[in-house]
């Protein structure tokens, strides 16, 4: 990535990032980054030229664009010049804002220099129409996550918002209310993207994506950072506060200046979404004041604990933190009911939130047992002020722990007396002046399993399940995309050799073929390179033996598709979601 140093620690960016109304109409005005967690200076491109439909927003949208840049350390160059697409020209950008272009705006050439671009760690901001360009050209399609398929007129519309720890969307409530013009789109982004908002059909007329319509997201994309936002139609969505700070998180974090999650996210389950917190019990002194969907630390030391149920086999834990400043708190796992604080400390494992302890004492660490990848926890870290995002997957006896979608950990628990895969889950209340803040707590199971592997769904496009065609075992039966079903036929267990195996048997390239459109089969598990499969970060699933990817076939895909061996080319069939 492109990202520019910024001080790991200081001033918490108050102003920013307090919480702020659920309607737009009475957001705060939009202020600078805090001076001293201030990002360094850097340049973005705003490219607005049409060759279909022309917004009359564009105006006010190049002018807000401005307003922010200047109130927060970057420099807007606006173009409608598409010859500005070259190698060299766009080299000094952090991010290239899209702003509401349409039909075809750039040739062959030009649309290269941006692959590289991307390729070279750009960032990519579409902003309204940008999702009614390039239809002809796949790379765009993938960078953008969806394109445009209709819209009803003008209206407001109720946007929930998925996630609270985006820097787009820190700043909202649980919803938001606002007056745009609301695209349907062609494909679901959910299954390639991370979606932090979406918007509720039932609450405006005209949605026609069945219930899930995503309308704000952010991916990782081929070395490059991609964020999009369905809003940006009217000429008063530049003057409202509230969507000013959404678009200027999207740039900040398409421009590498702060982190975030953004892989795709399906199949969590809540045990904290802000509303209430049943099933939570304070253990020790001290507590949590709930306000606004957060949770946030006070005395101690103390633990706030998911009493309701016990983690047993294989899961995942995700949840949302922010410290004020140099405070300490931790997230524990794997440790039994009790009511004494130190119970969990004796018995479980704490992943350590402390800026400036030591190394097996500080953010990231397994508390007093390993330390993270001190260099890559400093690249992924957000500042006290900002909101980071924490995953802690457990497999057998293993915890990974991602921040902010990066690996920073990989511990391995060799004590007899402390088991990962049994117990509770807990977050901490550290002492006096401590203040840690915690919102959207979330897990996923994948019901067992042993070390180094993980069991679930495979999710392509559509948000369609990879599965044996009619849960046969025959050596030879056919794999196929299906709506998902929690048939057997859909349960993938993959390991961390490489395999992926249903029914007791393995995903196999047919012959160990390596041409496209080699058939995708299943058969008896025999350890060659045709059973192996390596998930890239860009979402797909390549067969190292042949250099190529997991595709569903065709342009159109129902239930039945085939899955088949192809180049790779990261378009929507070739996106997977993992367990």
């Amino acid at each position: 990535m492109r990202k520019k140093p910024r001080a790991a620690f200081g001033l918490l960016a108050g102003a920013l990032l307090c919480v702020a109304p659920q309607s737009w109409a009475a957001a705060p005005p939009v202020q600078p980054l805090d001076a001293a967690v201030a990002d360094p200076a850097y340049e973005v491109l705003v490219f607005s030229k049409t060759a279909g439909f022309r917004h009359s927003s564009i105006d006010d949208g190049i002018a807000a664009l401005r307003d922010l840049g200047t109130a927060n350390n970057f420099t807007v160059d606006a173009t409608e010049d598409a010859q500005k697409f070259t190698s060299a020209n766009l080299a000094p950008y952090e991010a290239v804002v899209f702003l509401s272009t349409t039909g075809d705006v750039l040739n062959d050439a030009q649309q290269s220099a941006m692959e590289q671009y991307i390729e070279d760690g750009g960032g990519y901001v579409g902003i309204h129409a940008a999702a009614d360009t390039e239809y002809d050209w796949p790379f765009y399609e993938g960078l953008a996550g969806a394109l445009f398929h209709s819209h009803p007129a003008v209206q407001q519309a109720t946007v929930r918002v998925e996630d609270r720890a985006h820097d787009a969307t820190a700043h909202l409530g649980d919803t938001w209310q606002r007056t745009d013009e609301w695209y349907n789109y062609r494909a679901n982004p959910r299954s390639t993207a991370h979606v932090l908002a979406s918007l509720d059909e039932s609450s405006y007329s005209g949605g026609n994506m069945n219930g899930d319509h995503p309308i704000a997201w952010c991916k990782d994309y081929e070395g490059g950072r991609a964020f999009y936002t369905g809003g940006g139609h009217t000429d008063e969505s530049y003057t409202d506060p509230a969507f000013r700070r959404h678009l200027l998180g999207g740039i900040r974090w398409a421009a590498g200046m702060t982190d975030a999650d953004c892989r795709p996210e399906t199949g969590y389950r809540s045990l904290f979404d802000g509303t209430g917190t049943s099933g939570w019990k304070q253990a020790g002194p001290g507590g949590f004041t709930l306000a606004d969907g957060t949770l946030t630390s006070h005395g101690g030391l103390g633990m706030y604990w998911y009493q309701a149920e016990e983690f047993t086999g294989d899961y995942s834990l995700k949840l949302d933190w922010r410290a004020s400043g140099d405070d300490n708190s931790g997230v524990f796992v794997g440790f039994p009911a009790s009511d004494d604080p130190w119970s969990a400390v004796d018995n479980g494992y704490e992943i350590q939130i402390d800026a400036t302890d030591t190394p097996d004492r500080t953010t990231g660490s397994v508390y007093g047992f390993q330390s993270a990848d001190v260099a890559a926890r400093d690249a992924a870290l957000n500042p006290p002020g900002e909101w980071n995002t924490y995953e802690v997957r457990v497999t057998g006896e293993r915890l990974e722990l991602f921040l902010n979608g990066r690996k920073i950990n990989d511990f391995t628990n060799t004590d007899p007396a402390r088991s990962l895969r049994q117990g509770h889950i807990g977050i901490q209340n550290h002492g006096d002046g401590d203040e840690v803040s915690f919102r959207d707590v979330r897990v996923k199971q994948s019901g067992g399993g042993t070390p180094g592997q993980r069991s679930g769904e495979v999710k392509g496009v559509g948000g369609k399940c990879l599965d044996v065609d009619g849960a046969q075992t025959a050596d030879g039966t056919g794999i196929q995309i299906w709506t998902c079903n929690g048939t057997g036929a859909q349960n993938w267990t993959l390991t961390d050799d490489g395999s992926f195996t249903a029914l007791n048997k393995c995903l196999d390239v047919s012959g160990g073929g390596t041409a496209d459109g080699t058939r995708i089969q299943l058969w008896t598990c025999n350890g060659s390179g045709a059973q192996k499969w390596n998930p890239q970060p860009d979402g797909t699933v390549r067969n190292p033996q042949s250099g190529k990817c997991l595709d569903a076939s065709g342009g159109t895909w129902n239930d039945g598709t085939p899955v088949h061996l192809w180049t790779c080319h990261t378009g929507p069939n070739q996106k997977w979601t993992l367990p």
